[in-house]
């Protein structure tokens, strides 16, 4: 089997937030004619991105056609959940022609890119290409690191400082993997936010990598799909903080889940969440919510101090109407008392 028989897949990475999930969405109701398959890989406990994913399914991507991962890193449970979920994606009937591979916020896309040469998979599936997302306002407000210069002063002072703190980490391999950028949310940046971002990502860079402006997910799928990179071979130009180590942590995040009852106000959360973030450090909040007096189910995604909420879809009749949040954050800056005091109504 040549490697242009092989089933294409595409890894879809980038910081949290940065838009992924919504990208997903805007290329399953656009499939430039491909039938798709979608795997989504979560950090937390709340399989939220595979749900709003799965109220997306369309002929050419029904809703068993997509896969969640919720029990950890898909790069550190190769065996017990990756493999199988790839065979049994190439089992159904008909085919995919193409499948798409969320990874979650925290990932490092080359442990996963090593999976796709496990004796099980590689003679049948080829890495299509890597796509990383960026979010232009973080990136250009070098949200990396709590205080860059501090941290550049650190390492000046000191040869033996020769890192950088997790996030920056994980925004670095994310783009020296990528065989395409897309710089998200260009609106909310500005003029001067882009073209610092792109300064930024040029500088990380370990290659001239096209760099794609894109709001609310929309992107002709020719330009992320069908590049034929064979990324699983190609790894020695693909550079890691961690090449050389046998495995990696995410130890240096935690998530906490809470429960919150009905709430009256969606404007009330949405400011408890901006509290957080601007209190307690807060990277990521996603989740859902119910709203006392309305049918549908509220909706919330929020990137540090950046809060959205929508009502997506009618409460069930056999769920229980409750809210149920993942609030993400470094390990260090992790306070589930003072989350929990903050989000819950006294």
């Amino acid at each position: 089997m040549t490697t242009l028989e092989k089933l294409p897949v595409t890894v879809i990475t980038g910081f949290l937030g940065s838009g992924k999930t919504t990208l997903i969405s805007q290329l399953m109701r656009n499939p430039s004619g491909r039938r798709l398959a979608v795997v989504v890989n979560e950090f937390g406990e709340v399989g939220v991105d595979g749900e709003i994913l799965r109220g997306c399914a369309l002929p050419d991507c029904p809703e068993e056609n997509i896969v969640e991962l919720a029990n950890g890193c898909i790069c550190c449970t190769v065996a017990d959940d990756f493999i199988p979920t790839i065979e049994a994606l190439m089992t159904l009937d008909p085919r995919p022609d193409h499948i798409l591979i969320e990874t979650s916020g925290l990932a490092l896309p080359k442990p996963l890119l090593k999976a796709f040469d496990w004796p099980a998979i590689r003679s049948q599936i080829t890495v299509d290409g890597v796509i990383a997302l960026a979010d232009a306002e973080a990136v250009a407000a070098g949200r990396f690191a709590p205080d860059v210069a501090a941290v550049d002063r650190q390492r000046a002072a000191d040869d033996s400082l020769d890192h950088e703190t997790p996030l920056s980490e994980v925004f670095e391999d994310q783009i020296a993997c990528a065989d395409i950028v897309l710089l998200t949310k260009p609106d909310l940046a500005g003029a001067e936010g882009v073209v610092k971002a792109r300064e930024v990502i040029a500088a990380e860079a370990p290659r001239a990598l096209p760099v794609i402006e894109v709001a609310e997910g929309l992107v002709d799928p020719r330009i992320i799909l069908g590049l034929e990179a064979a990324a699983e071979a190609d790894l020695d130009a693909r550079p890691s903080h961690h090449d050389g180590h046998h495995d990696h942590e995410h130890d240096d995040f935690e998530s906490v889940v809470v429960e919150l009852p009905e709430i009256t106000d969606p404007a009330d959360l949405a400011a408890r969440i901006e509290r957080l973030a601007n209190e307690q450090h807060i990277l990521r909040v996603k989740g859902h919510a119910a709203v006392a007096g309305k049918p549908m189910r509220l909706l919330v995604q929020a990137v540090g101090a950046r809060v959205r909420h929508q009502f997506d879809r009618p409460w069930r009749a056999d769920e229980p109407r409750v809210g149920r949040l993942v609030v993400i954050a470094e390990h260090d800056h992790i306070d589930a008392g003072a989350i929990r005091a903050i989000l819950l109504p006294e």
